[in-house]
């Protein structure tokens, strides 16, 4: 039987981008559709993303560069954000859950330290992808070579071992662990489908250091974000820093909604332990209050309660922050170090509850 074979090629959005191939198959009967997975390059530098040098991660025109009010903590990283979004299009504002993004998004983040020298190192990016043709996100890594040229694809993780400076300049030496695309997975992954965690619209409602307009209103303005009602009436998450214009207890919070509520909440990964912290959670118990905990094994280093108010020397939750052994330490993974300021703030708001009767 004599069948045609068409091919059409279509480039992603005029950048050099992921290529999606469609092709027809015909014959005397039939007509089959049939469309290629999304196939991620082998190196960062094919996308066109960025401008040469590549490490200085100068965007090409069509990139949006953005920050979260409070971001997730990985071994004092510095974090830069982008989002490309396919021509013409924008991304549709939701009020409590991740924006709905279009399809052939692409969210950029990439993660590098300062050096003992205050020199920025590149280490990884990793790519969110949103496949036009399952309408499903995908996730892939990309290791810089230690010339700081280029990141290849890397699938498997790795250990890379470096000196860096923490908030405080204070020299620390450790094991930076890039995780593997499974990892990605676990965090990223709610009732079985992988999604965004950082760009809701509670932490994107803030105007950046250096800016004067917010920047949600600005991507408005832009064009790039649909449907964003009248400022006063979207949600903010505080920032966990600012202890000038937020308690003790709201900047905690936010912390924990941002560390440790991806995994934390029904349908995340750790949803059977039954602590969930995420930020408009009210109830004592699944905030982990007098609650026992569940499957920590040894990690739970023979405490009986996540939260013991107003003794955090007692709280399983302190004390897991407070360690970056194996098996102990939470969150368990995008982190080798302790956060000393997290910590430091989250034993604060535990010692601050009123002590229970019981």
């Amino acid at each position: 039987m004599k069948k045609t074979v068409a091919l059409v090629v279509i480039v992603f959005a005029g950048i050099a981008g992921p290529v999606l191939i469609f092709q027809s198959c015909k014959n005397k009967n039939t007509e089959k559709l049939q469309s290629t997975e999304f196939i991620f390059k082998e190196k960062l530098s094919e996308y066109g993303f960025f401008k040469e040098p590549l490490n200085k991660l100068i965007p090409t025109t069509r990139l949006l560069n953005y920050e979260l009010v409070t971001p997730l903590f990985t071994d004092y990283a510095i974090k830069d954000r982008f989002i490309v979004l396919p021509a013409g299009q924008s991304i549709q504002f939701k009020p409590q859950a991740v924006f709905d993004f279009p399809d052939s998004t692409i969210i950029i983040k990439n993660f590098a330290y300062r050096n003992a020298a205050n020199e920025k190192i590149m280490i990884e990016t990793r790519l969110l992808v949103k496949d036009p043709f399952d309408k499903k996100w995908k996730v892939m890594n990309y290791l810089w070579n230690k010339e700081q040229t280029d990141a290849t694809r890397h699938i498997t993780g790795a250990k890379v071992p470096v000196t860096l400076l923490d908030d405080n300049n204070s020299k620390i030496s450790t094991v930076y662990q890039v995780p593997n695309t499974n990892d990605c997975k676990r965090c990223h992954i709610n009732k079985d489908v992988l999604t965004p965690i950082g760009p809701k619209a509670r932490n994107l409602n803030f105007t950046r250091a250096n800016q004067t307009t917010n920047q949600l209103m600005l991507w408005a303005a832009q064009g790039k974000l649909s449907g964003l009602p009248s400022i006063n009436q979207v949600p903010q998450l505080p920032d966990w820093k600012d202890a000038t214009h937020f308690t003790t207890g709201q900047r905690a919070r936010a912390y924990l909604d941002v560390n440790c509520a991806h995994c934390h909440t029904p349908g995340g990964d750790a949803y059977n332990t039954g602590l969930f912290l995420e930020y408009e959670q009210t109830d004592p118990q699944k905030l982990g209050l007098m609650k026992a905990p569940v499957s920590a094994g040894g990690g739970a280093g023979g405490l009986d309660y996540d939260i013991v108010p107003g003794d955090a020397a007692h709280s399983v939750l302190a004390y897991r922050m407070n360690s970056a052994a194996p098996g102990t330490a939470m969150p368990e993974l995008a982190r080798s170090v302790i956060h000393k300021e997290a910590v430091q703030l989250i034993t604060a708001w535990i010692n601050q509850m009123p002590k229970s009767k019981n």
